[in-house]
């Protein structure tokens, strides 16, 4: 059977190493049925930090296509990943189009697919924050009803969906990003520099990153979380924030990023081993990212993410997260609290988001579907 995997952003580019991975085991098990992957990036970041060295690093194979359509405007970039999509599908002809995540790339693929009547497959569905100005929210939820097969990370995702009307096709299959965090992390600590070459200490440091439309878009909210790194950060806590090519614009353009005597230190998008390194040894990480937001929790360090909502509500539960908005006090006040009570951030749950091996539950689903036909 053939399935076409499309992917175009950092988070994908982590999740479809771990399917890839998957698939190459299967096949090497399998005494029936083979997979074959045909991988399609639509170079939604194009940025060689925010794509090429995930691919260089994690040992994903490289795609057949990269249809390098990169930033634009939602309608444009969905528009023309869709056109492109289309062509390669219908040359292709795939048994299943698998998607990841919640990006303009996930919307596009399954539309695609959709239309020409081939299954999709979506990866880390249910999730919601049940905020539909974020333009990945509408990108989960149109996703999620075009698709076949709905791989959900956590029960929560499961009950998302129930709660919509969505049951059949619905499996529980765990987290992908826990399994690459769990399964790349040892790796990671063992040949990433970032620590040394940057001249930081475990614990002596925070991680913060900004990237949401939200947030990039509005000049308020990213001046205000400018702000508020600039009060918090200091000599013997500076702050790193690797910085998306979005947020490198608007601070050139349109936002004061602060004091430049300030400790916060922007440095450029770094890879996946960098990141896990920077994540498992930071004070603290604060965030708009999901994914940024889900791994702090699986290093155990406090995070404070840098929206009204998230859709990774487990880790609010369980103490480690903590909801500050775009706005400077509630920022710095959910800091200075953290700080207050120690090095501990909450009570972690063991299991919330699966055993590690979703990826082989997605394999073997997707195989089983093929062997119902």
């Amino acid at each position: 059977m053939k399935v076409v995997s499309v992917v175009g952003a950092r988070p994908q580019f982590v999740k479809a190493a771990m399917v890839s991975r998957a698939v190459a085991r299967y096949n090497t098990e399998s005494k029936s049925t083979l997979i074959e992957e045909f991988l399609v990036h639509t170079g939604q970041h194009y940025d060689a930090n925010m794509s090429r060295v995930f691919f260089d690093r994690m040992e994903i194979p490289e795609p057949q296509v990269n249809l390098g359509v990169g930033s634009g405007l939602h309608g444009e970039m969905t528009g023309i990943m869709l056109m492109q999509v289309e062509e390669i599908l219908l040359r292709e002809r795939p048994d299943w189009v698998l998607v990841y995540g919640d990006t303009n790339s996930t919307l596009a693929g399954a539309l695609a697919a959709a239309k020409l009547q081939i299954p999709v497959a979506h990866v880390e569905a249910g999730l919601r924050s049940f905020n539909r100005r974020m333009p990945e929210e509408i990108n989960r939820v149109l996703t999620d009803r075009l698709s076949a097969l709905l791989f959900c990370p956590t029960r929560t995702a499961i009950e998302n969906l129930e709660n919509e009307g969505i049951t059949s096709g619905v499996r529980l299959a765990g987290d992908v990003m826990y399994e690459a965090f769990v399964t790349l992390r040892e790796k990671a600590l063992r040949e990433s520099a970032i620590l040394p070459d940057m001249g930081l200490k475990a614990g002596k440091f925070c991680l913060a990153t900004v990237h949401r439309q939200e947030n990039t878009d509005d000049p308020a909210r990213l001046s205000a979380i400018f702000r508020a790194f600039d009060r918090l950060a200091s000599a013997d806590c500076p702050f790193v924030l690797p910085l998306h090519p979005r947020t490198r614009k608007m601070i050139r353009d349109k936002v004061h990023a602060g004091d430049r005597q300030s400790q916060v230190r922007l440095i450029d998008p770094v890879d996946y081993f960098d990141m896990i390194v920077l994540e498992s040894n930071a004070r603290m990480v604060l965030t708009d990212s999901g994914g940024v937001q889900k791994e702090a929790f699986f290093a155990g360090v406090p995070c404070i993410t840098l929206r009204e909502e998230t859709e990774w509500v487990e880790t609010v539960a369980s103490g480690w997260n903590h909801l500050a908005g775009a706005d400077t006090d509630r920022i710095v006040e959910a800091f200075r609290k953290i700080e207050k009570g120690g090095e501990e951030g909450g009570t972690k749950k063991s299991g919330l988001y699966g055993k590690g091996n979703a990826s082989r539950a997605i394999v073997t689903e997707l195989a089983a579907s093929r062997e119902e036909k």
